[in-house]
């Protein structure tokens, strides 16, 4: 019923029960992520409903549609067949592929879907203006997956600023340490490895996120321009120890002792099987070790030794950013570290505050000029989740249905045009490295 042929006390009406109602969402790409997001709804009922599943893989579909009780005829192959079926939800959480992105979103949105979209937008500064150019010609809402908004650590960070308790941001250092086993099976071994295969440079696939939180963090001040370093350093041929094979359970004379083995990480630690065991799902659900391992020895990817791969994700990386302001900031990926992390230290004219995400807790410090001092300390605990990303995902879901309702907007809250500037930035610092120069931000948006 169209709203503009009834009066204000219907127009009401219809909005109090549309509120009560839980929020109807297909899922786009039933992959891990999409997994995380749509578990909301299974605690929460009265918010979130999963009414339908795409996925081209039978059993990734089937996994979500018997976790949300999705009836067979809302299980759909592609994304045509969705389209096909009319108005069965409001939203649509798209986890799809990042190559992938902007070519499902974009149908979803002529459709009438508002749209969750995973992280990055898309794989060009193209892809990601034709989308906002879609979402805006069909007056639709897209939010991105930028979780790290929505966790605790970072929220609060991002409160004190809004406070004014540093005073303006002069300075901004973050720092993404990318543990070894993630680097190996992630970025070297598996599915992000390679950027023609995953569309993907490694800074917009694992670093959009702090990209984001950096201009998030200087909102209401452009970036204007960016300049970046970096390459591949250790995960390559030449670096390859005497004794390494072509696969770690097949012909690795150091295997025993190398803390890259595929058999330590993906059998014995059981770490990342979500990724490294997707060819042999097949088999059931309760693999055997010597499956695994036949796996490992066979055609599985992630049985490679790390040093002679495909790869072309760096393993580290570098990124100096220029504010309007004058102000600037600096980003430092770091593949292959001992201990996951990301940091930040955030100076200003009036303090500054710094802090390891997992820790739980950051540090504000402003000067102190009285004698016997030079600085006060206030340690801000956190309640933090050990989760990948800090306790955000389920508050991102919050937030969206929030946002899709019209709902007055929170601190963390992710439009589409807010999302923009954080993505030219890790662009065109892919850009800078490739070129060895500084690229204007302004010249992305042309």
């Amino acid at each position: 019923m169209n709203n503009d042929i009834l009066e204000g006390d219907q127009v009401k009406d219809m909005n109090e029960l549309e509120m009560r109602q839980p929020l109807r969402a297909v899922i786009v790409g039933a992959g891990n992520r999409s997994v995380t997001y749509a578990s909301y709804a299974l605690s929460h009922p009265d918010r979130l409903q999963i009414v339908a599943v795409v996925d081209p893989d039978e059993h990734r579909r089937a996994r979500l549609s018997e976790l949300h009780r999705v009836p067979p005829e809302r299980c759909f192959v592609d994304l045509d067949d969705l389209l096909a079926a009319g108005d069965i939800a409001e939203v649509a959480i798209n986890g799809t592929m990042d190559e992938f992105h902007v070519q499902t979103s974009i149908p979803l949105l002529a459709a009438g879907y508002d749209v969750l979209l995973e992280k990055p937008i898309g794989i060009s500064k193209e892809e990601v203006m034709e989308l906002l150019s879609a979402a805006r010609a069909h007056s639709r809402k897209v939010m991105i997956c930028h979780v790290l908004r929505y966790a605790p650590f970072y929220a609060e960070i991002r409160k004190r600023i809004a406070e004014g308790e540093v005073g303006d941001i002069l300075n901004i250092q973050t720092g993404e340490h990318v543990s070894y086993h993630h680097m190996s099976a992630a970025f070297v071994r598996g599915k992000w490895s390679n950027k023609e295969a995953c569309g993907s440079s490694m800074l917009m696939a694992k670093c959009c996120h702090d990209m984001d939180l950096i201009t998030w963090l200087k909102s209401g001040v452009p970036p204007v321009r960016v300049t970046s370093s970096g390459g591949i350093g250790f995960f390559r041929s030449d670096k390859a120890p005497i004794g390494s094979g072509t696969r770690c359970v097949t012909d690795c004379r150091i295997e025993a002792d190398c803390v890259y083995s595929a058999k330590k990480h993906y059998v014995e630690q059981n770490m990342w099987g979500v990724y490294v065991w997707r060819s042999i799902e097949h088999l059931g659900p309760s693999l055997t070790v010597e499956q695994k391992l036949e796996s490992l020895r066979t055609d599985n990817p992630y049985g490679r030794c790390v040093w002679k791969c495909d790869n072309d994700a760096v393993d580290h990386q570098s990124v100096v950013i220029e504010f309007a302001d004058g102000s600037t900031a600096t980003h430092n990926l770091i593949g292959n570290t001992a201990r996951p992390c990301r940091t930040i230290h955030i100076i200003g004219t009036k303090g500054e505050i710094s802090g390891v995400m997992e820790d739980g807790f950051f540090t504000v410090r402003r000067p102190d000029p009285r004698p016997g001092h030079e600085y006060s300390e206030e340690q801000v605990q956190l309640n933090v989740s050990m989760d990948m990303h800090g306790g955000g995902d389920l508050r991102l879901i919050e937030d969206f249905i929030s946002y899709h309702r019209g709902e007055a907007p929170s601190l963390s809250t992710t439009s589409l045009e807010d999302s923009i500037h954080g993505h030219l930035v890790g662009f065109g610092a892919d850009l800078a490295m490739e070129q060895g120069r500084w690229i204007a931000i302004e010249s992305l948006l042309a």
